[in-house]
């Protein structure tokens, strides 16, 4: 797991850009929650897709 994908940290799904930015909700092993804001709440498991931390105030 990445030690960057905390709770309350921003994040993107590279593959996903129409789901917006998300932000980690629970991060237990390689499976994170996220809340994202137009897919809502989703499990992921980021030993399959590498979520990109971002910071919310910068463009997509």
């Amino acid at each position: 797991m990445d030690d960057s994908l905390v709770p309350g940290a921003w994040v993107r799904h590279p593959a996903r850009p129409d789901w917006g930015l998300g932000q980690v909700q629970s991060a237990i092993g390689d499976r994170v929650t996220v809340n994202f804001e137009n897919a809502g709440k989703l499990l992921i498991n980021t030993s399959v897709v590498a979520l990109t931390v971002t910071d919310p105030d910068d463009a997509p």
